[in-house]
Formats: structure tokens, C-alpha cells, sequence
């Protein structure tokens, strides 16, 4: 299989040239979807690790990142989705402070609205809601994936705190708009639902500490 330069995928690791491994080819990548969804679903996504799929596999570590890139990558794969909700994060999180409600918030109803990967994305949030495992495995990911970034991008106290309540937010528009159709939720164009949901978004985002109460004599 050729890369887009031309050239073979990495067959080596670490400089040095692997004996008994499998090249990369469309087996491959299969074999390697098939061991990440059951170590996934096992172990949870924090404790997977690329190097542990690739042993398991009997691959290249290389051969993952050629494949996949990263482990949310990898993620997005095994759950077949055309837009990977931490990625997609991920790429609006950069910017100005003050209008991170805005991309984050205009990032996620692209991906949403879009035909084909809000129908793969509303199929996985319905699988996770009858699949235990499935449902953990996105617990874990939502948190250390994408509220944990959301976290570091607006730091301060209880920063944590602040992003896992915007994420709640955002939660409840992809319920309500997207699972369950709610109007007139569900027909308000893009811009309107922008235009509601971003001051409350960013009061929470951005919210001051209450100063310390004094004790009274």
C-alpha cells in the first residue's frame, strides 16, 4: 500500500526494521479496528494504549499512526463515524477567549446538521444508551477528550467544573435537536441557536468565583 508521497507505510519502529510483522494493507487496518474495539470496550479508552492494540495485533505501532494518526483517531475509526466528536473540538478550541462558545458551538452544529455524519453520530449516541460498555467507553472519552480540553483552554478555578457544565449544555441541544426533535429547537436555523445559547455558554465558561462569605460577630 503506497501513501500519498508514493512510498510504502512505515514498516519499522524505532529505526529498526520488524521481523514477522504485517505490512500495511486493507487486513491490516481491519485487524487492527477489530483489536481496538475489544480492547476498547474492555479497558475503558484512558488505559489503551497504541503500543499495547499494535502488540495485541501483531503490527507496527507506526502502522497505527499511518493509519488512524492518534488514538482518538484510532476511536473515530472503531466506532465508524465520518467526524470524530473530540476532533472536531479539538480544531475549535484555538482562538480568541471571548468567541470559544461561538466555534465550539458552531463546530458541533456542522457536524451535526451535516447529513451523513449527524446519522452516524445520533446512531452511535442511540447505541450507547442500550450498550453498557459502549456507554462507558464514551463517558471516558467525553471527559478526557473533551471536557478535559475545554478545561485547560479556559484554565482558572474549578476550571473542570465550568466545561463539564457547558458540556451539559451542549449535551442537551444535541438531545433535544438532534435525538429527540424537539421545536422549535429542532428547525432553528444554525445561527439562531448560536445566537441564544452563546452568552449562557460563555457566563458558564467564564463565570467569576463568589468571594469567600464573612463570618458575622
Amino acid at each position: 500500500m503506497m501513501n500519498k508521497s508514493g512510498s510504502a507505510p512505515p514498516a519499522v519502529v524505532s529505526g529498526r526494521a520488524s521481523r514477522g510483522r504485517r505490512r500495511g494493507s486493507p487486513d491490516t487496518r481491519a485487524q487492527i479496528l477489530a483489536v481496538a474495539r475489544s480492547r476498547f470496550l474492555a479497558d475503558g479508552y484512558a488505559k489503551v494504549t497504541l503500543r499495547s492494540i499494535a502488540a495485541e495485533a501483531d503490527v507496527d505501532a507506526a502502522l497505527i499512526s499511518y493509519f488512524f494518526g492518534s488514538k482518538k483517531g484510532l476511536f473515530g475509526a472503531v466506532l465508524g463515524l465520518l467526524a470524530n466528536p473530540p476532533d472536531v473540538l479539538a480544531a475549535a478550541l484555538p482562538g480568541d477567549p471571548a468567541t470559544l462558545p461561538e466555534r465550539v458551538l458552531r463546530a458541533m452544529l456542522g457536524t451535526w446538521d451535516d447529513p451523513e455524519r449527524g446519522r452516524q453520530l445520533a446512531f452511535m449516541v442511540r447505541a450507547a444508551t442500550q450498550d453498557a460498555e459502549l456507554m462507558g467507553l464514551l463517558r471516558d472519552v467525553v471527559g478526557r477528550e473533551m471536557i478535559d480540553r475545554i478545561a485547560e483552554q479556559v484554565g482558572g478555578p474549578d476550571a473542570r467544573h465550568r466545561a463539564a457544565a457547558a458540556g451539559a449544555q451542549l449535551a442537551g441541544v444535541i438531545f433535544g435537536r438532534y435525538i429527540l426533535a424537539v421545536e422549535p429547537l429542532a428547525s432553528m436555523t444554525a445561527d439562531e441557536l448560536i445566537a441564544a445559547l452563546a452568552p449562557g455558554m460563555r457566563a458558564v465558561l467564564y463565570r467569576r468565583p463568589r468571594p469567600a462569605s464573612r463570618r458575622t460577630m
